[in-house]
């Protein structure tokens, strides 16, 4: 009989005095984000997070759970690991942002074959860098060595955002009207969406050679955007600003429809801002229609605003004191809850 007296848990794949190590590096990492609200340091059994509620008359919590996708096959292809970090804070606080929030505090969960701290730690410098962008602490997080469930140098991420807004300024689409006007918001590229797809009609050698297009991170709107409300609320136009869609994982057609009230659709013309060129060359290597384009990727357009029409100018041009490009997209009009790209 075998003995098996001497199969230790590091033999079995996971290191657990090198997890150790790894924690403690980043803990000093993580400190650079940490706001006043911070409590703890990380590396206890929770963590703890207090917000001024001077700030807030009826403070209303929103939280978000999000991924980077099968864009970390990309990064895991080329060895580089210094964005999708970015790409994680950007995919929830983006989402929060939605609902007029600030973002509060994130944490971060790392599922991998064999911890790399190298490349772990140019991953936590991600995250805490989009934390830094969006103003969001990184309080804490977990890191789990899963041998036999990944390979040696696979790994995946999933973000977890808490933030906070005042009840009577929550933006949840129910003010969208007709003769709302629709702008579009820059995005940086592809984002975080629709990588099932490129992996599919771009070939290895043209994954390398387009690698940093491909992993340029998602744009991060917290700043411009928060800038954005609280000018229209100082000046008491809040009120115009009636949706927020952060065009992710079904695009144009599944979020913009996520906000609109049941007797409204949204028109969009697809010819009010210029497409990318990385958009066009996957669109004939796939040989699909922009259709399938419009609800696969964000074509450009990472963010989109519906405000009341005398308001337009006015969101343009706070936006462009971050150099964000801004276009007027299109506009509501009565229908069912759909949206039509023209």
């Amino acid at each position: 009989m075998q003995n098996r007296s001497h199969i230790t848990y590091k033999k079995a794949g996971v290191d657990i005095f090198k997890a150790d190590a790894f924690k403690h590096k980043i803990k000093e990492l993580a400190k650079r984000s940490f706001s006043a609200g911070v409590l703890m340091d990380i590396g206890g059994f929770g963590s703890l997070f207090r917000f001024n509620k001077k700030e807030y008359k009826e403070p209303v919590l929103v939280s978000s759970c999000d991924g980077v996708g099968t864009k970390l096959i990309i990064a895991q292809l080329m060895d580089k690991h210094d964005t999708v970090g970015i790409d994680l804070v950007a995919m929830n606080v983006n989402d929060i942002l939605c609902l007029g929030a600030r973002p509060l505090f994130f944490l971060d969960y790392i599922a991998c074959g064999r911890l790399n701290p190298e490349v772990l730690t140019e991953i936590i410098k991600g995250i805490n860098k989009g934390c830094m962008s969006s103003g969001c602490s990184l309080i804490g997080g977990e890191t789990a060595q899963m041998p036999g469930m990944y390979g040696p140098s696979e790994y995946d991420l999933a973000g977890f955002c808490v933030g906070v807004v005042e009840k009577c300024d929550i933006i949840n689409g129910s003010n969208i009207k007709v003769g709302d006007m629709v702008i579009g918001l820059e995005s940086n590229g592809l984002h975080s969406n629709g990588f099932s797809l490129v992996r599919k009609v771009l070939s290895r050698n043209e994954l390398k050679r387009m690698h940093r297009e491909l992993l340029r991170p998602t744009r991060i709107y917290v700043k411009p955007l928060l800038h954005l409300l609280q000018t229209c609320q100082a000046n008491r136009l809040a009120a115009k600003i009636t949706g927020i869609a952060h065009i992710t994982g079904g695009a144009f057609y599944d979020k913009i429809a996520r906000i609109l009230p049941a007797s409204l659709d949204a028109v969009i013309n697809k010819g009010s801002w210029r497409v990318p060129a990385i958009f066009r060359l996957i669109q004939n290597k796939a040989g699909i229609g922009d259709k399938e384009m419009y609800h696969t990727f964000n074509m450009g357009i990472g963010m989109v605003l519906i405000v009341r029409p005398e308001i337009v100018n006015l969101v343009r041009s706070e936006l462009s004191r971050f150099d964000l490009r801004s276009w007027v997209i299109g506009e509501i009009i009565k229908g069912r809850k759909e949206v039509n790209i023209i």
